[in-house]
């Protein structure tokens, strides 16, 4: 596509934003994704829709000052395996190609911007020429082919496999589907060539794992590693706490801050609330919903919410008895009430489940009948599968989100009422994430994502890293790469109806929660907005003196 001309695809969603057929969000997700600024689609939105989005200029920003944050302080030494989402330190030193903000919408970040054929197979990546290393060497097209072979070779065994296996992969998953699928054309351009069309590369290139790593520190992260950052990692110990300290010659925003010091407060809810109350720490990653009674009393704090599509899935490994029988599956979610389990849960905060792992708050949701409790109808489906008396199996889960412990406990006594007696193994967080590929039945947090394709092809495809169920499905692995290349949006749902239908009568889940996302900050930080992903920059944000 040349850059005088706009992608075919986007006078089409222009027209569906002014006929109503897709809101503003989604138009902007889809405008931007094929190439057009970001500044270009928020105009003709605020025009379509007669309210404006023109961002006012920022104020200017006090400088100065250390953050204390609580967070849980994990192991960050090979950020491309990341399989928990709270990691909120190597991401203040290196950095992603795209950024996803707190509006969803995938902006350019070490890209510069992008550019996509009309066939969507064939994606540009411009990158910034600002950009350098924190040792002084430029930011190049080598780094990002290095970065990009490196988490999709499977030796790594990184999860950015799972999202890009479909369109750039070979059929086993091994190598490249061409030896020109990652393609450098010049110092500063890169071009994906894609054995399949996928509508969301620039989304999936700010997957939390595929940070732009320096090839010469071989994926590895510590202290003292190179990046491109605003910030240099200074110490940590895991458990304990780190530091991370500002950069003078950071290329973009900021930052404001001199230093911020992350403060493990461990697994006990009332260790935070303990921590903000002594001001031992200015904010957290999230607290428990039963805490927000309590946050709000405190008048040096303010609390953030915002609704995601963050959720835990009960799964189950298809591969072990008795869950190998899909009817089996299938009467677990018949015997959950998921509107219950919310209630006990989050206080009715949140969404109910549906058992597909795809959220309403997803552009591409497709609408479908409530599947209602039904005990009578789970013995029923137990007695066909060899289970006339019903069954007996255990689930893990961990501490670290006591209301996943929570909702496992509702989900127990409702599943009591169809035969289905399901002993609790509740585990410190660091234990089970050592199992939580290989648990036969586990609850399993998964973090939002801005579509529901996304989270469809890292947690279900056939084969990908973190298929912890081990599904696999080929109808269901042909229709997710049918939906990745789909741009009507009318088109999509109707695919995606058919993949959330497998996963409601075939599927390894039982889903009953999509849960509001609530942190407290202090008042005097400036620049803060709860992110969906439950993401920070801190290059962003600054301390009133």
């Amino acid at each position: 596509m040349s850059e005088t001309r706009e992608h075919y695809y986007i006078p089409k969603l222009k027209q569906q934003l002014v006929d109503r057929r897709i809101d503003r969000r989604e138009f902007l997700r889809y405008s931007t994704l094929l190439g057009m600024s970001s500044a270009a689609a928020y105009a003709f939105a605020g025009k379509v829709t007669g309210q404006s989005f023109t961002r006012p200029a920022k104020a200017a920003m006090p400088k100065g000052g250390t953050y204390k944050y609580g967070l849980r302080v994990l192991d960050v030494t090979n950020p491309h395996t990341y399989s928990w989402y709270e990691e909120q330190i190597t991401r203040q030193t290196c950095e992603y190609l795209t950024r996803t903000g707190a509006d969803n919408v995938t902006v350019p970040s070490l890209c510069e911007k992008w550019e996509v054929s009309d066939d969507l197979r064939t994606w540009t990546l411009n990158l910034r020429q600002d950009v350098k290393w924190h040792n002084g060497r430029k930011f190049t097209a080598d780094d990002v082919v290095w970065n990009l072979q490196h988490v999709l070779d499977p030796k790594t065994g990184s999860s950015v496999l799972g999202l890009m296996k479909g369109y750039i992969m070979d059929d086993a998953g091994e190598n490249l589907w061409d030896a020109s699928a990652i393609e450098k054309v010049d110092d500063h351009t890169v071009k994906l060539n894609l054995r399949a069309a996928q509508v969301a590369v620039p989304e999936h290139l700010f997957h939390y794992p595929l940070l732009m790593i320096d090839p010469e520190d071989g994926g590895v992260f510590k202290p003292g590693a190179n990046g491109t950052g605003p910030f240099d990692f200074v110490d940590y110990a895991v458990g304990e706490m780190a530091l991370i300290k500002a950069r003078s010659d950071y290329w973009g925003e900021g930052p404001y801050l001199d230093t911020v010091q992350y403060v493990d407060l461990g697994d006990d809810p009332s260790a935070a609330l303990g921590a903000i109350a002594s001001q031992q720490v200015h904010g957290l990653y999230g607290i428990d919903v039963t805490q927000v009674d309590a946050m709000k009393a405190f008048p040096h704090v303010e609390l953030y919410e915002v609704t995601t599509a963050n959720t835990a899935v009960a799964r189950f490994q298809m591969t072990q008895a008795p869950f190998d029988d899909a009817r089996v599956r299938k009467a677990l979610r018949l015997a959950v009430d998921s509107d219950r389990v919310l209630e006990l849960v989050f206080q009715g905060r949140g969404l109910a489940g549906e058992h597909h792992h795809v959220c309403p708050i997803h552009p591409e949701y497709a609408e479908m009948p409530t599947m209602t409790r039904d005990p009578a109808a789970a013995k029923a489906l137990l007695a066909e599968a060899g289970h006339p008396d019903g069954i007996d199996v255990e689930i893990a889960c961990n501490n670290n989100d006591p209301w996943q412990v929570n909702a496992v406990q509702a989900m127990v006594e409702q599943w009591k009422e169809a035969d289905i007696r399901v002993k609790i193994n509740v585990m410190p967080g660091a234990a089970y994430w050592e199992i939580w590929t290989e648990a036969p039945f586990g609850m399993t947090g998964w973090a939002h994502r801005p579509l529901g394709l996304m989270v469809l092809g890292l947690a279900y495809r056939t084969g990908v890293p973190w298929n912890e169920s081990a599904y696999s499905n080929a109808d269901f692995d042909a229709l997710l790469t049918k939906a990745e290349g789909i741009l009507d949006v009318d088109e999509r749902r109707e695919v995606m109806a058919e993949l959330q239908k497998i996963m409601q009568e075939d599927g390894p889940i039982v889903q009953p929660i999509w849960r509001k996302f609530f942190t407290v900050h202090s008042k005097k930080l400036q620049g803060y907005k709860p992110h969906p992903t439950q993401y920070i920059f801190f290059n962003e944000l600054a301390l009133e003196a």
